[in-house]
């Protein structure tokens, strides 16, 4: 019996230019994450006590209608970014048709499980929100993940996560107009026309609670982690300060804030970008009028075969 044919090539031995450029994408994803590192402890003065605060101010810039402030959350963001980008880059690096390498497998099984994900919440009409999808989760969750480091985290800041509100409600309205504005203004009034104050409402309302409640989830997180550490530094002060050597040291910090610290800001960041995603997914796919749509789609074929078949006949 003749063995069968492998389903892969072999692979290539990785050349110096190969190595030389992953290195180069590692070191592009994680210098900017250090940089910002420095750039908190250097920049932050010292405080005694609990101190929550929001985004650190750099420098504003004078504009013509308004001054922009530059602030840690167009800082961090941009990290986030870049981050993603390098990654992206890494991870399809000399990827090739029929090798499978470590790096190929972790690309397939996040195209695949985004893939999955779109299809089931969203159908096959929507498969090209796959990397929109991707793109969410990738960003909020990264972001959140900032904490971790003792950096401000973007979606720590109103502004970012409403910025990703806005764009999904353009989308939502986007979808459910693709009938016509008139069909849009008449969905206002299902079931009944006297809801339609309500709807209407109903409507506004969507991105200003996909906003809030990422942002409130994530910023209630990192205060509770800081007022646990704070709270356990206290106790141990109190409890154990009159010791010679033990009452200098925290003991009561040790452990316990980093498994608050790991539920909150892993957890609870990733689960949000999930709800966020998932949300997005379902008010775009649910708002658009799918049955609606293939009907006048059907129609307009109908008529541009009607046409076309009067023409030739007018020809002949």
């Amino acid at each position: 019996m003749k063995a069968a044919a492998p389903s892969t090539r072999e692979l290539k031995p990785k050349t110096p230019l190969f190595v030389a450029v992953d290195i180069l994408y590692l070191t592009l994803m994680l210098v900017p994450l250090v940089g910002v590192i420095l750039l908190k402890i250097l920049t932050t003065p010292a405080s005694e006590g609990v101190s929550i605060t929001g985004a650190q101010v750099f420098f504003i810039l004078k504009m013509p209608f308004q001054d922009m402030p530059v602030t840690e959350t167009q800082l961090n963001s941009a990290v986030v970014i870049l981050a993603v980008l390098f990654l992206c880059l890494y991870l399809t690096h000399g990827i090739r048709k029929g090798v499978a390498t470590k790096r190929s497998l972790v690309a397939e099984f996040i195209v695949e499980w985004i893939d999955n994900m779109v299809r089931e919440n969203m159908g096959e009409y929507f498969m090209g929100f796959s990397s929109f999808v991707c793109a969410i989760l990738m960003l909020s969750g990264l972001s959140s993940l900032l904490s971790l480091f003792g950096i401000f985290a973007p979606t720590s800041d109103i502004n970012t996560t409403a910025g990703w509100a806005i764009l999904v409600f353009a989308l939502i309205t986007y979808y459910k107009m693709k009938c016509g504005p008139w069909h849009y203004v008449k969905s206002f009034g299902d079931p009944v026309p006297f809801l339609a104050p309500m709807n209407v409402i109903s409507e506004v309302a969507t991105p200003f609670s996909m906003a809030f409640r990422h942002y409130g989830n994530v910023l209630s997180g990192s205060i509770v982690s800081v007022l646990v550490a704070y709270a356990l530094q206290s106790a141990s002060t109190a409890l154990l300060g009159a010791l010679p050597v033990i009452g200098s040291v925290p003991i009561f910090r040790i452990g316990i804030p980093a498994v608050v610290s790991a539920y909150f800001d892993i957890f609870g960041g990733c689960l949000q970008a999930y709800i966020f995603a998932m949300l997005t997914m379902l008010y775009v796919s649910n708002g658009f009028p799918m049955d609606e749509f293939e009907k006048r789609r059907r129609k307009r074929l109908a008529k541009k075969e009607s046409k076309a078949k009067s023409k030739s006949e007018n020809n002949n």
